[in-house]
């Protein structure tokens, strides 16, 4: 199990630096490890069958990254590659729940780039392989998102009702010890508390969507989880905006903004981009916080 814990500490510290620098930091280095490191190990004799077990799971994790970085990048169609392959190693490990986690990722995948067509499928048969054989904490992880993907169907009152059930798991859990592979974006809290606002915001609840947004930015260390927490802001801004609250909005994006400094992602720079088209109308009327917002937008996108 040394070699395993070696893998899972490397793995978590470049997930730690893709988090708080942008997925174009350490993506070479994480694939020449796994190449050169990680796969000898994977076809390796070992002990015992379980650590032949922890062993692919980790990989799959470290594959999981590359796809997270490679969609933080904005190349959708290598990123689910990746996950492809990452979903292939969990099968192999047969450890409970990990193929449904990324299954869980794909269906994300596709709900950002509005294809739910086929997300409701990915995010049930998830749910399915991991309900009754992981923590609490960790099923509340596969249950918010498939009340998203309800939402996004049009499935009201069901999404509202899994949304409710993710939260009691996750207060019922806080004692449990959740797996390596399910931390791929940190404390399970904050990621229940983000997916749940995306819930609202698909079925209109922009009020409810800002709250959690808020609640999830809050629940993360923003040292470490700097782009996410400045993404949750962003979004948590956008909600405010359409209750009307342009002042509120801006101070929202001004922390937002505070956070990206020092981060290199396409995320970051097609939120900046969008925060400019929607402070647009607002500069025009010379509203002064949209207006000075807008400025320092326009030297963090030339400085980027």
């Amino acid at each position: 199990m040394a070699e395993v814990a070696a893998v899972r500490d490397m793995v978590r510290m470049l997930s730690e630096m893709d988090e708080r620098h942008g997925g174009q930091h350490g993506r070479s280095a994480l694939v020449q490890y796994l190449r050169d490191d990680v796969a000898p190990l994977c076809r390796g004799r070992f002990r015992t069958e379980e650590t032949h077990r922890q062993m692919l799971s980790a990989a799959s994790r470290g594959v999981h990254l590359l796809g997270w970085k490679a969609y933080d990048a904005g190349q959708q169609g290598l990123a689910q590659r990746y996950y492809l392959q990452s979903y292939a190693l969990a099968v192999e490990s047969g450890i409970a729940g990990h193929d449904g986690f990324v299954m869980r990722t794909m269906a994300m995948q596709g709900l950002k780039l509005h294809r739910p067509e086929h997300c409701l499928g990915l995010a049930e048969t998830g749910l399915n392989r991991a309900k009754g054989r992981v923590d609490c904490q960790t099923e509340a992880l596969f249950r918010v998102v498939h009340a998203h993907t309800l939402a996004r169907a049009g499935h009201t009152r069901l999404a509202l009702a899994e949304a409710d059930h993710a939260r009691t798991l996750l207060d019922g859990g806080a004692e449990d010890e959740v797996p390596f592979w399910a931390l791929a974006w940190g404390p399970p809290a904050a990621s229940v508390y983000s997916r749940t606002a995306k819930v609202f915001e698909s079925l209109g609840d922009h009020r409810n969507a800002a709250e959690q947004y808020a609640r999830a930015a809050s629940s993360r260390p923003a040292g470490t989880y700097a782009r996410i927490v400045a993404l949750d802001l962003v979004a948590q801004a956008e909600m405010q905006l359409k209750q009307g609250g342009i002042e509120q909005a801006c101070a929202t994006w001004n922390l937002a903004m505070d956070r990206m400094d020092g981060v290199q992602s396409a995320r970051t720079l097609k939120a900046v981009r969008n925060m400019r088209r929607n402070l647009r109308r607002f500069r025009t009327r010379g509203v002064r916080c949209a207006t000075a917002l807008d400025e320092r937008a326009t030297d963090f996108l030339t400085s980027s």
